[in-house]
Formats: C-alpha cells, sequence, structure tokens
C-alpha cells in the first residue's frame, strides 16, 4: 500500500472509530485519532498478519496497552477485514462483543486482552520471549499512551526487554502529551521519554507520528536493529483529524453528541475528497 492509500485508510479509521463513539454514547475519541496513522501503517504496512488466519501461529502480534483507545484498534480491525465495519455501531452495547476494553476471547485480530494501564506492554514482552524460546520469527508490537508510561510496571517491562535483548519487540508510545486529567508535564511528566528508554537498553527513534513518511522510516529502521529492543517515541495530536477535539483534553473521554458527530464526520470528507483529488 502506497503512501496515499496509507493517508486514505487512515481518514477512514478515524470516521470509523468516532462512528462507534458516538453510536456507544461514551468511549476515548482522543487518543483513538491521535493514533490513526499508527494504526494504520502496523495493519496495512509493517505487520504478517492475515483477517482469514487470525490465530496464524506465526503471525506478528500487537498488543494495545493504552486499552482505553480500543475504537481506534477495532476500526482497523474492521478496515482490515477481520469483522464487518458495520459492526462498530455496536460499540459498548449491552450484548456486542465490541466492548470498551480489547478482548482476545471474543474479538478477532485481538492477541491481548487489555485496559488495566501498563499491563499490556508485559504481556507483550512476554510474547517477544516466547518467540525468541521458540525459535520463532514473529515480531511483537506494543502501543503506550504517554500517560500509561507513568505506571511503574511498564518499566519494570522495559528493564526486562532490555536484559533479554529482545530484538523482536517494538515499543511505540502515543506521545500527544494530554491524559485525562491535564498535560502529562503537569501531571507527572514523563519526559525525556526517550532518554528513560535508553537507560533501559532500548534503541529509540524519535518521530512525528501523525507523518507516513517518518513512520515508515522508524519502522524499517527498527527492523534492522540487533541485540535490543526498539522503542519508537511519536510525537502526535490528540484529536487527529476533528477541528474541535484536537489538542483538547476534554475530549480524552467523552462522545460527540448528534451535531458534533455531524461536524466531525464534515471535516473527515473533507479530507477524503483533497486526498482523492491528490
Amino acid at each position: 500500500m502506497n503512501k496515499l492509500e496509507l493517508m486514505k485508510t487512515a481518514n477512514e479509521v478515524r470516521k470509523g472509530i468516532v462512528t462507534a463513539v458516538h453510536s456507544a454514547k461514551a468511549g476515548h475519541p482522543g487518543g483513538s485519532l491521535s493514533a490513526a496513522e499508527i494504526f494504520t501503517y502496523l495493519y496495512f504496512a509493517e505487520m504478517h498478519v492475515d483477517a482469514k488466519n487470525p490465530k496464524d501461529p506465526d503471525r506478528d502480534r500487537f498488543v494495545l496497552s493504552k486499552g482505553h483507545t480500543a475504537p481506534g484498534l477495532y476500526s482497523v480491525l474492521a478496515q482490515k477485514g477481520y469483522f464487518p465495519e458495520e459492526d462498530l455501531k455496536t460499540l459498548r452495547h449491552t450484548g456486542s462483543y465490541l466492548q470498551g476494553h480489547p478482548d482476545m476471547k471474543h474479538i478477532p485480530g485481538v492477541d491481548m486482552t487489555s485496559g488495566s494501564l501498563g499491563q499490556g506492554i508485559s504481556a507483550a514482552v512476554g510474547m517477544a520471549i516466547a518467540a525468541k524460546l521458540q525459535g520463532k520469527e514473529y515480531r511483537v508490537y506494543t502501543l503506550l499512551g504517554d500517560g500509561e508510561i507513568q505506571e511503574g510496571q511498564v518499566w519494570e517491562a522495559a528493564m526486562l526487554a532490555g536484559h533479554k535483548k529482545l530484538d523482536n519487540l517494538v515499543v511505540i508510545v502515543d506521545n500527544n502529551n494530554l491524559q485525562i486529567d491535564g498535560e502529562i508535564t503537569e501531571v507527572n511528566s514523563p519526559y525525556p521519554i526517550d532518554k528513560k528508554f535508553e537507560a533501559f537498553n532500548f534503541h529509540v527513534i524519535n518521530i512525528d507520528g501523525n507523518d507516513f513518511d517518518q513512520i515508515e522510516a522508524a519502522f524499517k529502521e527498527a527492523r534492522t536493529v540487533q541485540g535490543c529492543p526498539t522503542a519508537i517515541i511519536a510525537k502526535t495530536v490528540k484529536g487527529k483529524g476533528v477541528s474541535f477535539m484536537e489538542n483538547q483534553v476534554g475530549w480524552h473521554g467523552k462522545a460527540p453528541n448528534d451535531e458534533e458527530y455531524e461536524i466531525a464526520m464534515k471535516d473527515l470528507e473533507k479530507v477524503g475528497e483533497a486526498l482523492c483529488q491528490k
């Protein structure tokens, strides 16, 4: 998939996020939208996965450590063909398999149940160790929030990953600088994020996480790294793509009403139309 196709797909992923959260009348749009390019690149360019064979033992693994941004993961999985896009409208509804956090037992394509912040990276480290022990070639990817890395368990996992020289592991930090209570610098600053991961023996790459050229370069670089895990620190815009949500902490965990939904979808339609003219 070329860059233009990736951009179009990311825009469709954003539409799915907004639609799902609006239908649920609850959820987390801000951090789902900020990571749309990362979700899209992982599933449409980087990872060896097959929607028709979601349990392939040789597939690459993805763990959404910041599990509350499930709308982003669900939307990209639907785009990839794991389940119908129409099902996104059932998000958080009683009886729906698409609940507020990822569930590996009921959702095709979800490799790990997550939601309790800090725990997803530990599971990803375990998967990467398992691949090494079994002599498997699959790679493991995990996406963390920058607020999430205030959790101590993240650094216990990072310490083990560096110690075990897990060069089949890529940790991505969605650095949109906002968490539920405000700017991460005001709540409990994790900066400098890159230096912290370097201290745990990671190869670190800093990028604009909403730029496909930089995303592609980072993942290609990660594949060349030997003898240590990689951390990609992705600077992003929370609520990216929706005018009134961008960089607004209030949209961390709130659903748009009907009027706001219409505005959001018009914003994304304009983006889509502009991409179609390229």
